[in-house]
């Protein structure tokens, strides 16, 4: 896989904390540069690239209205990414919903064997024990 396919891209511009607060800043509508970079402590070069990197990923755009630079955010690519870590989600929920059956079969086991007297034997997983 290319490093320069467009989910690389996104998931490489929301890897810097001040690319994902500006991304933030930007969730709330339109914006300058000079807005964009007022809370950092970075050059005004500093913030260009990263604009640029996020330009770059489609997560911004940049428009010219007459002096004013104002940046707004282009959402597509974070449905891209949305989209992807919800297939993995669901295997995770999966993954989590079959070890908390597990956790209840072992707690009504422990519960059993207290109420006897005895000791639990051992459960057996998904791989018989091995």
């Amino acid at each position: 896989m290319s490093s320069t396919d467009p989910l690389s891209q996104t998931f490489a511009a929301l890897a810097d904390p001040t690319r994902r607060a500006i991304l933030d800043r930007l969730a709330k509508g339109k914006a300058p540069v000079g807005e964009l970079a007022a809370p950092f402590d970075i050059s005004a070069p500093a913030i260009s690239r990263h604009l640029k990197v996020l330009e770059k990923a489609g997560l911004v755009r940049r428009e010219t209205d007459a002096q004013w630079r104002r940046c707004s955010l282009q959402p597509e690519p974070l449905m891209s990414v949305d989209k992807w870590i919800g297939k993995h989600r669901k295997f995770w929920e999966q993954q989590f919903g079959q070890l908390a059956g597990y956790l209840d079969r072992a707690r009504q086991i422990q519960m059993r064997a207290e109420q006897a007297g005895t000791k639990p034997k051992a459960m057996k997983g998904r791989d018989g024990g091995k």
